[in-house]
């Protein structure tokens, strides 16, 4: 029995997730869905392969990913190869480095967040008042 997608972010995950994260009827549908297109394969090939080099940090194959890609990959992959070109520096450093801003980031967004609550009436006096207040 096919199970119908919901959308092509339900395939996007089961492309992305390692296949022991699948339950029963997800890995039926993608071996189906596989068994169909060699193209699907072959991006499913490439998506997990990207997928262990950011689990793993392996930032000296990256570059070997993205010529693979360039060659023999589908043109969605194609188009991520080019947009992962355009910041080129910070890709690699998010592939090399093993120290983060994201603690940061996310209490810049906490704190965006109050502020757009306050609907613009966020002065820093008031800002400063509910960032207190809420921590």
């Amino acid at each position: 029995m096919l199970r119908i997608l919901s959308g092509p972010q339900t395939l996007c995950w089961l492309l992305l997730r390692r296949r022991c994260e699948l339950d029963d009827a997800e890995r039926v549908l993608l071996t189906d869905l596989c068994r169909r297109s060699g193209e699907l394969t072959t991006s499913r090939r490439s998506a997990q392969r990207f997928m262990v080099l950011v689990r793993e940090r392996r930032g000296i194959q990256l570059e070997h990913w993205i010529t693979d890609v360039q060659s023999t990959g589908p043109p969605e992959l194609r188009g991520f190869n080019r947009n992962l070109h355009r910041d080129w520096q910070a890709v690699h450093a998010g592939f090399t480095v093993y120290w983060s801003s994201g603690p940061v980031e996310g209490n810049i967004n906490w704190l965006k967040l109050i502020k757009r609550t306050m609907y613009g009436r966020a002065k820093f006096d008031l800002l400063r008042k509910r960032v207190l207040l809420a921590s």
